[in-house]
Parts: structure tokens; sequence; C-alpha cells
């Protein structure tokens, strides 16, 4: 019987176009919609076929506390605001010793949104951004 370890503490590092863009602590959005189409067979009553059409891919959201890599993220949007141009990249879980629990493969990326940070010096809470992205499609690696 194997057994499996689980991080309490997961990070996700983002790459797009061979670009390292850092860690962030929180990703959500990894995931599809297969549109169904149904088919009703004549002279079948039994069951009406469910045939998939096309496949939607959810945006993947990404979070962290600012650091020195959110001038990475500057840098790329600049990039994309002087020629559009989609690029593949890879998110990575890792646990906190830095060692990889899965990869994605992440298709034809473009920015949604970006959310800097805002400072309120009367909480304590980090300064956090939030990076939005679109794509074409996941491939696991």
């Amino acid at each position: 019987m194997s057994q499996e370890i689980f991080a309490s503490s997961v990070f996700f590092r983002l790459a797009i176009g061979g670009d390292d863009l850092g860690a962030f602590h929180t990703c959500s959005g990894l995931g599809a919609q297969v549109e169904v189409e149904q088919f009703s067979e004549g002279g079948n009553n039994g069951f009406t076929w469910q045939l998939p059409t096309r496949i939607t891919w959810s945006n993947i959201t990404l979070t962290r506390p600012v650091t020195s890599d959110t001038t990475k993220i500057s840098r790329w949007l600049t990039e994309i605001i002087r020629r559009v141009e989609r690029k593949n990249g890879e998110i990575v879980a890792l646990k906190p010793d830095r060692t990889p629990l899965a990869r994605w493969q992440v298709l034809g990326i473009i920015p949604v949104s970006w959310q800097g940070p805002s400072f309120d010096p009367a909480t304590a809470q980090a300064a956090v951004e939030t990076l939005e992205i679109a794509h074409e499609g996941l491939r696991a690696v």
C-alpha cells in the first residue's frame, strides 16, 4: 500500500513563453467545461446520446503578496501592450521545499486582468496582487 504525503502549504510557479513570473500563493480556475449535444436516435427509446461538442476553458486567477517578482508581471504586460501575442506557459504546484507536485502546460495565454496591491497602513494585511489569464487549453505534464 503506497503512502501519499499531502503538502499543507502549496505554492504555484508561473512561467509564460519561457519567462519565470515567480511564485503565487493561490491558483484557481484550472478547469474546463464540455458542451454536450443530445441526439435522440430513431427507434431507440431507451436513452438519448450525449455527444461532446465544444470545450470551454476557465480563466485562471493567481494571487500573491507583492514581492520583487511583481515587476516581472509589469514587464510582461508592457510587452503585451506593444504586441499582443499568445504564448504557451506552465503552472507548477510546488511543495514548501520547492519540489513539484503537479505541472500543467497552459496553451495560448493572454492576460485578462491584473490588480495591483492596495496599500492601507491602517491594516496589518499584506499587499496582494492578482493576475487573471485566459488560455486555449491545459495539458497535464
